[in-house]
């Protein structure tokens, strides 16, 4: 008698956080291809790389991946997944099976400056309620994996500038309040 197969049980990545990091963007889990890399967005149609150029101002996408993460951090923004572990066949968040999140609790030690936290994707867009509760900054960012072509680009980058827009609008308005004294 055969026995039901079931799906792999997965790992995710490592973090990418700096004490100076400000900007967080959360993925739901990190895809086969990332996996099988041990690289964060590793499938050559997904747009991570180019949205988070186009928002720094400096083109990672062109660099080696062990040079993008310092590059990264240095722009002070971090990389990180909701789930730490799961159970799926495949790379689509819809077969997700048995999710483990990650450990966030520690991410005011790791991070204490950290401010916006963007989730790539509806399926980490679900965590966003309890970050912005913690008094974070959150946005629910259009998903750059290359199933989800419903917007284009441009459209995509429009949304992911608003990662860096948040801070810049609380800079303005702390630099325009009259002086106290």
């Amino acid at each position: 008698m055969a026995t039901p197969t079931s799906a792999p049980s997965l790992t995710g990545l490592a973090p990418v956080l700096a004490l100076d990091t400000r900007v967080l963007v959360l993925g739901s889990f990190p895809g086969a291809a990332s996996l099988a890399a041990g690289r964060y967005y590793a499938h050559p149609r997904n747009q991570f790389w180019p949205l988070v150029s186009a928002v720094i101002g400096e083109d990672l996408a062109r660099l080696p991946y062990e040079e993008r993460l310092p590059r990264l951090l240095a722009h002070r923004f971090g990389l990180w997944d909701v789930l730490a572990g799961c159970e799926r066949e495949g790379s689509l968040d819809s077969a997700i099976r048995n999710p483990a999140a990650n450990d966030f609790a520690r991410l005011r030690t790791l991070c204490p400056v950290l401010e916006t936290v963007g989730f790539n994707g509806q399926a980490s867009g679900k965590f966003a309620p309890q970050f912005a509760q913690a008094g974070y900054h959150t946005v629910v960012l259009p998903s750059s994996s290359p199933a989800h072509m419903a917007m284009s680009f441009e459209q995509k980058l429009e949304v992911w500038r608003t990662l860096t827009s948040a801070r810049e609008d609380l800079q303005h308005r702390l630099f325009l309040q009259p002086s106290l004294f």
